[in-house]
This record gives structure tokens, C-alpha cells and sequence, in this order.
């Protein structure tokens, strides 16, 4: 290959910048050209592309976000759409794609592959829901970030005697949930893998935190969980005589997807970046560099976005005894 793209694709999340500063500067090593896609698969559509240098992937180690943009493209699903980018890349020579996203991006870069243009795939999204990889890029910092969150309202929530409801992200898995309650000492964790645990339960929960003297009670709540933060703090409040402890609410939203990355992702994005960048060019397609054991590894695409990935049973156990 003489000439390869990347686009970074879905939600975004630290450590993106790297990713694509460790492809691109891979790749020239090897005297191969590096084209940057502008706002994910849209840009594919619009045949927005730009080449980049090394001086053009200076200092964004640091930066959080993507400077190449990215976009939902809910029209990727279709052949003919994607038959389009396809004849936007090869009108400009480019012989391979980089997709750096979480699981709706690496299912367009298998569609791609399927469709007999080489892709090679980086996992990067802060749910850290795809299979075959022990973690995706972003993760760890937004994780930091959240339990920096949980520390400084368990302050303020001791000192007024609350109990205080902290959404963060995760609409189909309630890993950032589980983990960073688990990290921050929540009363308890609710995400939407369990949906056994009933309102009246969780009004328990806080009930005997204040009837053994807490001075506040933390509930992480993943996005996803049903029936909701909003109808939990509603049914809370409606019970607000018995409870004990007076109750707000904290949705975390998109704070958790910015900042600088820290240096674990740092660190992964700029191995994953060159191994991707380096498979590709190798002549490898519709696979993805997965986290193994500490080791990198190639996993297949459709095996990686078939199915999310489950939570640790194990870590769901401890966390219930952790209260």
C-alpha cells in the first residue's frame, strides 16, 4: 500500500488524538501516505479528506476529543451509501482504513471489509462494551473522571446530610457504573444488566444508610438502567419521611467524554495506532487490535461486534458486599 485513511467514528472520548498521531506517524515511517476523514463516515460520504503530515499531528497528544471531528451516519447501513465511500477512496488512491470507534464504527469498518476494501479496526469508546479486547481506548480516564466526580459529591453530600443520585454514562452496559462505584464506595450500583432491583429496594438501601448513621448515601446509576434516574428520584422523594436523608440528583453526561487522556490511554491509543497501522499494511483486513493479557493482538470484527461485551459476574458480587 502507498496511501491509507483513518476517521475516527461515534461518540467520542480521550485518548482519540493519539490514536490517530500513532497511525499516521506509522505509517509514514514506512514512506506511506496518510489521509485524515473528517467527521467519521459523513466525511467518507462527502468526500471530506484531508493528507496529513507529521507536523500536522503535533501536539494533539495531549488534547482530548478529535481533531478530525466525528458524526453519527445512520445511513451507513445502507450497501449502496457505503458503495459511495468506496469510490470516494479509490478516486483518491487510498487503499486501506483505520476505523478508531466503539461498536457501531467497527461495524461499518467490517461492512467496508465485506465489501473488499481493507479495514483494520481500533476499539475506542468509554463503555468499554466490545468484545475481544480487555479495554478500549478512553476508558480509564473517563473512569478517573467520573470517581474524581463521586469523590467531590460524597464531600458535599456529607456535609448536608444527602443521598445523592449520580448518573453516568452507559445506555446498554453499566460498566462505567460498576466500576466507579465499585472505586468510589457507592451505597449501590444499578446498571442495566440487573433489572431485578425494584424501587421499593432501593429505598431500603438508603433507609438503613441513615438509619446506621451514614452521613450520606451514594447511588450510581448507569443511563440505561430501567425505570430510570428521573422515577427514581420522583418515587424517593415521595418517600421522603421515611428515608431520612434528602435527595438530589447529578447527571455527569458528556463531562465524562472530555479532558486530557491519562497516561494508560495515552499509552494504549499510541500501541494501538501503530499495530493497526502496521496490520494494514501488512495486508490484513476486517480485524481489529485487541488488548490481551497485556499483549496486543488481532481479533476479528465479527466476532468483536456480534454481541456486547458482558459485565464481570465476580465484580457485580463484590460490589453488592462493598456497601
Amino acid at each position: 500500500m502507498k496511501r491509507i485513511a483513518l476517521l475516527t467514528s461515534g461518540g467520542d472520548g480521550p485518548g482519540l488524538n493519539p490514536c490517530i498521531r500513532a497511525v499516521t506517524r506509522q505509517a509514514l515511517k514506512k514512506n506511506v501516505e496518510v489521509f485524515g476523514v473528517r467527521w467519521g463516515y459523513a466525511g467518507l460520504l462527502g468526500n471530506d479528506m484531508i493528507p496529513l503530515l507529521s507536523r500536522d499531528v503535533s501536539g494533539i497528544l495531549g488534547r482530548g476529543g478529535t481533531f478530525l471531528g466525528t458524526a453519527r451516519c445512520p445511513e451507513f447501513i445502507k450497501i449502496e451509501v457505503r458503495r459511495t465511500a468506496i469510490r470516494h477512496l479509490n478516486q483518491r488512491g487510498i487503499e486501506g482504513l483505520v476505523v478508531i470507534g466503539g461498536n457501531g464504527s467497527l461495524a461499518g469498518a467490517l461492512a467496508l471489509h465485506e465489501m473488499g476494501f481493507p479495514t483494520v479496526g481500533i476499539p475506542a469508546t468509554i463503555d468499554n462494551d466490545i468484545g475481544g479486547t480487555e479495554i478500549a481506548v478512553g476508558v480509564d480516564t473517563a473512569l478517573n473522571t467520573i470517581v474524581e466526580a463521586i469523590d467531590r459529591i460524597k464531600d458535599t453530600a456529607s456535609s448536608h446530610q444527602r443521598a445523592f443520585l449520580i448518573e453516568v454514562m452507559g445506555r446498554d452496559c453499566g460498566y462505567l457504573a460498576l466500576q466507579s462505584g465499585l472505586a468510589g464506595g457507592a451505597e449501590l450500583i444499578l446498571v442495566p444488566e440487573r433489572q431485578d432491583i425494584s424501587l421499593e429496594h432501593v429505598a431500603e438501601v438508603v433507609v438503613d444508610a441513615y438509619t446506621r448513621g451514614k452521613s450520606h448515601c451514594i447511588i450510581v446509576i448507569a443511563e440505561g438502567w430501567k425505570p430510570g434516574t428521573r422515577a427514581l428520584e420522583d418515587y424517593l422523594l415521595s418517600r421522603k419521611e421515611d428515608v431520612g436523608f434528602d435527595v438530589r440528583v447529578t447527571v455527569l453526561g458528556h463531562l465524562q467524554r472530555g479532558g486530557r487522556p491519562l497516561v494508560f490511554d495515552r499509552t494504549l491509543a499510541i500501541r494501538m495506532g501503530a499495530a493497526a497501522a502496521n496490520a494494514l499494511l501488512a495486508g490484513e483486513s476486517g480485524k481489529m487490535v485487541a488488548l490481551h493479557d497485556g499483549k496486543l493482538e488481532l481479533f476479528p470484527l465479527d466476532e468483536a461486534v456480534k454481541a456486547l461485551k458482558p459485565l464481570d459476574p465476580l465484580l457485580l458480587k463484590l460490589a453488592s458486599v462493598m456497601d
